[in-house]
């Protein structure tokens, strides 16, 4: 009672002097990351991986000593995948949970939606959706860890090139992603001389796609390409083997999930698909600069999980470790120089390459990123 009066006389005191008190954070309280993930819904193949990774991560920083000597804590958001949703949890995180920064959304859509929010609001975004548009162009406080779309499609038509494939369909799903995607292929098909013949947009909850690979066959499409991050991805496939259509299918990164060639079964045999090392980390020769990153969170999170790792784990692996390392990397967690340690972060090693940032690239990512697979015996290996 006695410390109490004490502390109350004190602070009269300083009032009447015109001095203002302001009470320092404590060095116990948590660093605290948002998160906004698709953990259920039509997208949860992205976002449930990577609600594992973050709940994984955080375990395991913890048990080392947290961050700065404090402890780490996520507080994950499940959206869904619903943009209106993501836009809600947004706002929570930043007025009500008063956290440092945000990780994810899981979809384009998501990100797009959010992106001027955390903008306007000077909130760290590092979003796990791979859309050009997210840091394109580039926001203050917006960043991404997945691959370009204009990368992926790069790939995609050097292959094309490659295997003398000069005539395409392009069939992309109605989402922030698809719409991202196909708006990349459109633009780049002239400097690699492919003929996009066919182009048809279908809906994100579509269950047989027969109708418009009808118009791509009639069309005498060489190649296919799908551009989704939906349950079509193992639709596309099933329905273009009962059609009879022998032509190579090509795939975004956001294929980058084995459950997808579970759901195709036999139908993904040789589908083609640009993506990040993760998938064929066991492969990689022991000096490669990013095997023993993906070789730990590959073993981890299947031990952990007891199921096949993905490349969208791999996203929010990047994107809350990134976070660390530019808190550790600025030494404090003053929103402001953690953006900056972000924005100058280079060589950092990720499962989507090594990530070089700077003040005109929020992606940190190039074309070496990317490896071309392809499904063979049910399993996705290299092309090569």
């Amino acid at each position: 009672m006695r410390l109490a009066c004490a502390a109350v006389v004190v602070a009269l005191a300083l009032a009447s002097a015109g001095v203002v008190a302001v009470a320092e954070p404590s060095d116990a309280e948590p660093v605290k990351i948002g998160a906004i993930f698709a953990v259920t819904g039509p997208a949860s193949f992205l976002g449930a991986p990577e609600a594992k990774t973050a709940e994984m991560l955080v375990e395991q920083i913890n048990a080392q000593g947290g961050v700065l000597g404090r402890e780490l804590k996520v507080i994950v958001k499940d959206s869904g995948g619903n943009p209106q949703k993501a836009v809600s949890f947004a706002k929570q995180l930043i007025e009500e949970d008063k956290v440092l920064a945000i990780i994810g959304p899981s979809t384009s859509g998501e990100t797009l939606q959010i992106k001027p929010i955390c903008e306007e609001e000077g909130m760290i975004l590092i979003s796990c959706a791979a859309a050009e548009l997210i840091v394109k162009p580039v926001a203050k406080y917006v960043f991404k860890t997945p691959q370009k779309d204009s990368q992926a499609a790069t790939w995609i038509f050097k292959t094309m090139n490659e295997k003398g494939i000069k005539k395409i369909g392009v069939v992309s799903g109605n989402t922030g992603f698809g719409k991202a995607g196909k708006e990349q292929l459109e633009a780049l098909a002239p400097e690699f001389n492919i003929q996009i013949v066919a182009n048809e947009v279908y809906d994100q909850g579509a269950t047989d796609l027969t109708d418009i690979l009808t118009k791509l066959r009639a069309a005498g499409v060489e190649a296919v390409v799908n551009w989704s991050i939906v349950p079509a991805q193992s639709i596309i496939p099933k329905n273009m083997a009962q059609l009879g259509m022998n032509v190579p299918l090509f795939q975004s990164h956001g294929f980058g999930n084995p459950k997808y060639v579970e759901q195709a079964g036999k139908a993904a045999e040789g589908i083609l698909f640009p993506c990040g090392r993760l998938l064929v980390a066991d492969v990689l020769p022991e000096n490669h600069p990013q095997k023993q990153v993906l070789s730990s969170y590959k073993n981890d999170y299947e031990k952990r999980y007891q199921e096949d790792v993905s490349t969208f784990g791999g996203h929010a692996y990047d994107a809350l470790m990134l976070a660390v390392k530019a808190i550790e990397k600025a030494a404090t967690t003053d929103r402001a120089a953690v953006r900056d340690a972000i924005e100058n972060m280079k060589g950092f090693v990720g499962t989507g390459g090594v990530f070089n940032f700077s003040p005109q690239d929020h992606n940190g990512l190039d074309l070496d990123a990317f490896e071309m697979l392809t499904v063979r015996n049910g399993k996705m290996v290299l092309l090569k």
